[in-house]
């Protein structure tokens, strides 16, 4: 049995966005292809997102513990931003590595890439592996990020997951790329 086909959809008008400075919401009718009815959606507008897996030429995996307001507490996660308009992700992930944790790759993996949650939202989060990572400085953190480092011993990592000290679904996304490109 085969699926239906599905129609595409008619944005029949937009509202104006509310801007966050990090991502803007804006609401959106739609008409349903079927029959024609008009429903209110809900847009996310996010530039991209990058996320890195660091690993040190001594094989130890570089977190960051940080507080998050939507779970309204630290999460343990790997380094991570968004992108600058016009910047390459893999650029954008190795920035974020070294303003978050004073790190610098010695070579970045591209591992892929997902959309973080595309009902409400366009943009795309890159996964990338950064080998040979060397301490080059002190972390220098945006104004309203608290980041703390950890170095994690590599083979810890699902350990971590399993016990849920590691929650973020987009930092096991990057892990789960990370696992699948090294069966290839």
């Amino acid at each position: 049995m085969s699926a239906r086909p599905i129609l595409p959809w008619r944005r029949l008008s937009e509202g104006p966005a509310t801007d966050y400075h990090v991502l803007k919401v804006r609401e959106v009718k739609v008409a349903d292809p079927r029959d024609g009815t008009e429903h209110p959606r809900v847009l996310i507008e996010a530039p991209d997102w990058v996320n890195i897996i660091p690993v040190t030429r001594e094989g130890k995996v570089v977190l960051i513990r940080q507080f998050r307001f939507g779970v309204w507490d630290e999460t343990l996660e790997i380094p991570g931003g968004m992108t600058e308009p016009g910047e390459a992700p893999e650029v954008s992930a190795a920035r974020e590595l070294e303003e978050e944790t004073g790190y610098r790759p010695g070579r970045v993996v591209a591992l892929g890439s997902c959309h973080p949650n595309p009902a409400l939202q366009a943009n795309r989060t890159w996964s990338f592996l950064a080998e040979d990572c060397v301490r080059v400085g002190l972390p220098h953190p945006d104004a309203a990020e608290d980041i703390a480092v950890e170095l994690v011993d590599r083979d810890r990592l699902p350990g971590l997951v399993r016990e849920g000290a590691i929650t973020h679904s987009l930092v096991l996304v990057a892990f789960l790329f990370e696992r699948l490109n090294s069966e290839r």
